[in-house]
């Protein structure tokens, strides 16, 4: 039962309170009636519970390493003073260069360990998120559900969780930052006194406006997700969708709806980099300058000699990481706190309630009434099904059927009254959800295998054909949302699963619409029907069949979500109501009677019939048909889906240089310079500051103070102003390589041919566009400006200590060497790590938007469980190879900083052997430059990686952008006249397609000649390639052989969007966007608002729109799912109407429609295509027996093709067909 929720907070459904002691939860009720504001659960101390402790290990690290560092600064101190006095023996020297050595080394060890800690706790946190987002995807309502779209909540996972990892490493910077300035301005003021406070007061300054930059930048970054969820959001439905916007020739409206978002994205971009090129030009050295020249100025007896200076100096460069880290970590944690409520907002949506008990023997609904959207669905229904009955619902289109299943199933919001169904359910949805699993997989779903249930299902399900004709037999992989499967063979893969799991209750939403008369007969008899397997179980099945009405237990006849009748066939046919004069204008109780008569004898015969004929899918990837049997071994099996590639190796040379090329040739030049002169300008600043020391030996201090101190800022001015320039160039540069990048990106898809789509997992293109597109914007710039910028600070400092002490330079070729070594060795293993981590990453997130679109399905079998380990699974898999990468960081940093320490080591050395000829202001110079290099270093490995890491971002875009492209849109010298085709003759001469290279023919040698204005109808069993020759008219498909021309026009040789937008299909499935009715209906806006609703008029949509507020602006919901299969349909057909052209095509669009409907698109499609040439592939025989010929295709040749009559008079195929439906005797 589907008991309403306590009054109390939302029907969460509360954990660990042990079982249900009745009596306690009736208190807890009350007492909560009494609690007014229920407190708000709250995420963050979930988090801070759950992994608090062991961070905490991590920051005891970090404190302990914080101390470490002040103690070089003193050591410095000591060495300098050293070097001054004379008569000091030479080991007190020594002592102070391997004093130096160990604590720098010692600082390392603890440091990383620190760090180990933090980022361990990171993915942790990250795994925890993403747990418990599918958990909570598999239970929200389908309000909730409807909140957010399936990318969004893809976001949370991907983009969101990420944000946790990245922040968690850095958390401990919030209370570390503060200490560290603290201890640095303590040691300051022992060395230089008050005059410190200057330098602090110029801080204090500059941190409002580095906190004005950093909000501003904030409000960027929000409004940038925005833009990007937007353009996924958008790009999923384009790829969803592709196979219409082809048929349609629309790509070009959807190429500037997406180029529109992404320019808005790049503005945004760009107005953030200008902010922190501005934020660059406030670096330290003001702070020293300041200190310095407040020091010299304010009494005439301080002199800066080199002892002051240079342990001044590595303290400032110690101040400046908890400094600029400090803006850094507050933006982080302002970020992570957005990402924090959007994870929380989404676990505190409703949930389904679970505890639904089950009571009674069968199926009751006493008065309840559910709502779905705004209005209600189904009102006021009472019915009760006995146990093991059937019962069909039947009704117009949007009367509510489906929506009483998914009421059935919980999945509504139930305003009042009780639904309860006793005992398991299984569940056939309208629209089949497969899974991108095996065939077998798909129909066990989890339950264990038994091969004789196994096959008995698929001889009932009709399958067994199927299976000899797939390639890989019921091991064959499909494809993401069953792509190569046909419909038919999509829905009974459905009823397979269904019928396996062997459950009590059987709630089947018109699964009998997807396929032909022939086999939805065989299946009623087998599976669903009195004499079928499922005899004795419940059954409501919704149906649009009328032929089956007779044989079923019990009829609801539904009336816009309200029960008009109930009761059986003969029962209803006495009331004489609307479900009497429904079926007398179909005149069908003759032939049903009829079939009553002979129906129980005919079926031995008709089973051999059935199994001989339940012939070839159609579908998206014939693959090889290898015909005989023998040669099939199932280790052949080609994959349909081909895993996805890591590349290997070293990152090519050439996927720099593109990436080069899109910034520009002479802007990257232009870039390194003007980072090179900004070194330059640091270097020339502190060699100055180095003579000035020295001026205390010779007694000038005093008349030099001025000119020391002007050129000091100058230096220091030209530097900040440098970096900013250097910034600024280096973003517009990124900027306009991510243009584009993403263009020719979007373009390419745009142009590549159907079977790309059909073989290639959406969540693989879609990444593209979402995860490697976010890394160009943005990951990458950041990454190219530490790399240059540590690059050339390394260098630099070897300059500077080579100058000072030239006999360093032996020692910097082995620490070279060592380097370099080190250096490969990690980033090969890195880059691998890297690699794996993000192939392993896409299944998380395509078996996730899978098990959203299922989660009905995966509900009503209640193989929740499962599917969480499933997706546990693929986390654990993707950590595999992201917790190495972790370890091989810290190994990293360990050796590089050991390099960083012997440069320190060997400069001080040679300081103290060479003490004699050195001054005290070089010695300072150059130790306190190695000082600062370990850092340079470690960061210049870790960038040099990272570069390689965000630049296969650019490789992958590449390759994606450079995938096989389809004919040209248009052609110039062969553009048709505007008015072709005026008679709408086509010719089929020779004509054989194949669906991709090295696969069998699907049509083999169609030859036929249609004259402008005949109505062919196109029959066949399942997969006869009725479809697939649709499908060539726009050449989707393009041809093996032969040729087609229309009106004198070989259609191969014209442009695809001059061929595409002279013919209109009205497709299989409906595919709506998100978007206004308007712009599904006219995305280039060509027609006027009169021309739409005379559209909408005739297909029978005007009174459906003119009811709704917003008329023709009303929106449609991502793939039109506020609108009811057989309204998108109507859509599809409103469409058809207002482009109007001589060809129309319909691809078994009748499926999901009631026979009235359906009745409706016919005569307005004899009506308004009256003089149009007009092909239909239809399920339904009575729709084209009035048409000018019908043309029977059995395994892509052409069997029969006459008119109707003579074909009935022939007693061929289409005789027999039309003897299943029951149309002829």
């Amino acid at each position: 039962m589907y008991s309403k929720p306590p009054p109390l907070t939302t029907n969460h459904v509360a954990g660990g309170e042990g079982g249900g002691e009745s009596n306690l939860e009736e208190v807890e009720v009350l007492l909560s009636n009494q609690r007014s504001v229920p407190q708000q659960p709250s995420f963050l101390r979930a988090l801070i519970k759950a992994f608090g402790p062991y961070f905490l290990i991590g920051s005891a690290f970090k404190l302990l390493q914080d101390i470490i560092t002040f103690v070089n600064p003193q050591l410095l101190r000591m060495l300098i003073s050293f070097t001054k006095q004379t008569g000091v023996p030479d080991w007190w020297g020594y002592t102070l260069a391997f004093l130096m050595f160990f604590t720098a080394f010692l600082q390392t060890l603890v440091l990383h360990r620190h760090f180990h800690y933090c980022f361990v706790t990171g993915m942790n946190v990250r795994t925890a998120l993403i747990g418990a987002i599918y958990r909570k995807a598999l239970v929200i309502t389908n309000a909730a559900k409807r909140s957010s779209t399936v990318g969004e909540v893809v976001n949370l996972m991907s983009v969101d969780a990420q944000r946790f990892m990245d922040l968690t490493t850095f958390l401990n910077m919030l209370w570390s930052a503060p200490l560290q300035i603290m201890l640095a301005l303590y040691f300051l003021w022992q060395n230089l006194g008050p005059s410190v406070l200057a330098g602090v007061a110029v801080m204090i300054m500059l941190i409002p406006f580095n906190a004005v930059i950093a909000m501003k930048t904030r409000a960027y970054q929000v409004e940038q997700m925005q833009y990007k969820d937007t353009r996924i959001k958008l790009m999923n439905e384009i790829l969803n969708g592709i196979k219409v916007l082809k048929l349609y020739a629309w790509e070009n409206s959807f190429k500037d709806k997406v180029l529109a978002i992404r320019q808005k994205e790049l503005d945004v971009l760009r107005k953030s980099a200008y902010l922190g090129a501005l934020g660059c030009l406030l670096m330290c050295f003001q702070v020293a300058l300041t200190t310095f020249a407040v020091y010299v100025t304010v009494d005439e007896n301080n002199v800066l000699d080199a002892e002051k200076a240079f342990v001044s100096l590595s303290l400032f460069n110690i101040l400046r990481f908890p400094l600029n880290m400090l803006p850094q970590v507050i933006s982080s944690i302002v970020q992570t706190s957005i990402s924090l409520k959007r994870i929380q907002g989404f676990l505190s949506h409703d949930e389904l309630d679970p505890n639904s008990p089950l009571v009674c023997i069968y199926v009751v609904i006493p008065e309840s009434i559910l709502e779905m959207c705004e209005r209600c669905l189904c009102c006021s229904i009472n019915m009760m099904v006995p146990q093991g009955s059937l019962l069909a619902v039947v009704g117009h289109v949007g009367c509510g059927k489906s929506s009483l299943i998914s009421a059935l199933l919980g999945e509504m919001e139930k305003v009042e009254g009780d639904i309860s169904v006793r005992g398991s359910v299984a569940y056939v949805p309208q629209q089949a959800w497969i899974q991108n699993a095996t065939l077998r997989d798909n129909i066990l779903f989890e339950n264990p295998y038994n091969e004789q249930k196994y096959h008995s299902v698929l001889e009932a399900c009709a399958l067994t054909f199927d299976l000899e004709v797939l390639p890989g037999g019921d091991m064959t992989e499909i494809g993401e949302k069953g792509i190569n499967l046909s419909g038919g063979q999509r829905q009974r893969v459905s009823l397979a699963r269904a019928l396996y799991s062997d459950a009590d209750v059987y709630l089947l939403d018109d699964p009998l619409s997807a396929v032909d008369a022939h086999v939805s007969k065989h299946i009623f008899e087998n599976l669903i029907g009195p004499e079928g397997l499922l005899k004795g179980k419940t059954r409501i099945l919704v149906t649009h069949g009328i032929s089956f009405l007779p044989q079923v237990d019990n009829i609801m006849v539904m009336v816009e979500g309200q029960v008009s009748e109930m009761g059986s066939y003969q029962e209803l046919l006495k009331q004489n109501g609307a479900f009497a004069e429904f079926l007398r204008n179909y005149a069908l109780e003759d032939i049903i009677e009829e079939e009553e008569a002979t129906g129980r004898t005919l079926l031995p015969a008709l089973m051999l019939f059935i199994t001989s004929f339940e012939v070839r899918r159609h579908g998206c990837s014939q693959r090889k048909h290898s015909e005989p049997q023998e040669k099939k071994k199932p280790h052949e099996m080609e994959k349909l889906i081909q895993a996805e590639t890591a590349e290997t190796g070293r990152v090519k040379t050439k996927v720099y240089l593109e990436y080069v090329k899109a910034v520009g040739p002479l802007l990257s030049v232009v870039i390194c310079f003007l980072y090179g002169c900004q070194s330059a300008a640091a270097i020339g600043s502190n060699i100055w500051l180095s003579q000035w020391t020295n001026d205390v030996s010779t007694n000038q201090t005093k008349e030099n103070v001025p000119m020391r101190v002007g050129v000091y800022a100058a230096l220091g001015i030209v530097q900040g102003i440098l970096v900013m320039i250097s910034s600024f160039t280096l973003a517009i540069g990124n900027i306009s390589a991510a243009r584009k990048l993403h263009y020719n990106l979007l373009s390419n898809k745009l142009h590549t041919p159907q079977s790309f789509f059909d073989t290639t997992p959406l969540g693989r293109i879609i990444n593209r566009f979402s995860k490697d597109i976010y890394v160009i914007d943005e990951a990458l710039p950041a990454t190219v400006l530490m790399f240059l910028g540590t690059f050339f600070v390394s260098l630099s400092t070897i300059i500077v200590i080579i100058s000072s002490t030239p006999i360093f330079a032996v020692v910097v070729v082995p620490l070279a060497f060592i380097y370099v070594f080190v250096q490969r060795f990690y980033v090969a293993t890195s880059r691998q790590l890297k690699r794996l981590e993000s192939v392993s990453r896409s299944p998380i997130y395509s078996h996730f938007s899978e098990t959203i679109t299922g989660c009905s399905v995966i509900r009503a079998y209640g193989r929740h469980t499962a599917f969480v380990l499933m997706s546990d699974m693929k986390v654990d898999e993707n950590q595999k190879s992201y917790y190495p990468g972790i370890v091989s960081n810290r190994w990293l940093g360990v050796r590089i900083e050991f390099i960083g320490n012997c440069i320190v080591l060997f400069a001080a050395l040679f300081a103290v052997a060479g003490k004699e000829n050195l001054n005290p202001g070089l010695v300072g110079l150059s130790v306190s430059y190695a000082l600062q290099v370990t850092m340079s270093l470690n960061w210049m490995v870790r960038m040099t990686s990272d570069l390689e890491s965000n630049i296969v971002a650019v490789e992958r875009v590449k390759e994606y952008s450079e995938t096989k492209t389809e004919a040209p849109w248009e052609v110039e010298d062969k553009k048709p006249p505007p008015e072709w085709p005026i008679k709408g003759n086509v010719e089929f001469q020779n004509y054989s397609v194949r669906y991709r290279e090295g696969l069998d023919l699907v049509l083999k040698n169609l030859t036929l000649n249609v004259r402008g204005g005949e109505k062919i109808g196109i029959v066949g069993r399942t997969g006869a390639g009725k479809s697939s020759m649709t499908l060539c008219l726009f050449r989707l498909l393009e041809a093996a052989a032969g040729e087609i021309t229309i009106d004198e026009v070989r259609i191969a040789e014209i442009g695809l969007h001059d061929l595409r937008s002279k013919l209109t299909i009205i497709p299989q499935e409906p595919v709506l966007f998100s978007g206004t009715l308007r712009m599904n209906l006219d995305p280039f806006d060509k027609y006027t608002d009169e021309d739409v609703w005379k559209a909408l008029e005739h297909s029978h949509l005007h009174r459906f729109v003119s009811n709704q507020t917003a008329k023709l602006e009303l929106q449609c919901s991502e793939g039109g799912e506020n609108l009811s299969v057989g309204q998108r349909q109507l859509v599809c057909l409103a469409r058809a109407l207002l482009r109007k052209t001589r060809i129309l095509i319909l691809d078994e669009a009748t499926a999901a429609i009631d026979l009235e409907t359906d009745d409706l698109i016919q005569s307005t499609i004899r009506t308004q295509f009256e003089d149009c040439t007009v092909f239909t592939i239809a399920h339904r025989l009575n729709t084209i027996m009035d048409y000018t010929r019908v043309l029977v295709l059995d395994k892509g040749q052409i069997a029969e093709f006459d008119t109707p009559a003579n074909l009935l008079s022939q007693r061929g195929i289409f005789y027999s067909m039309a003897k299943d439906a029951g149309l002829t005797q």
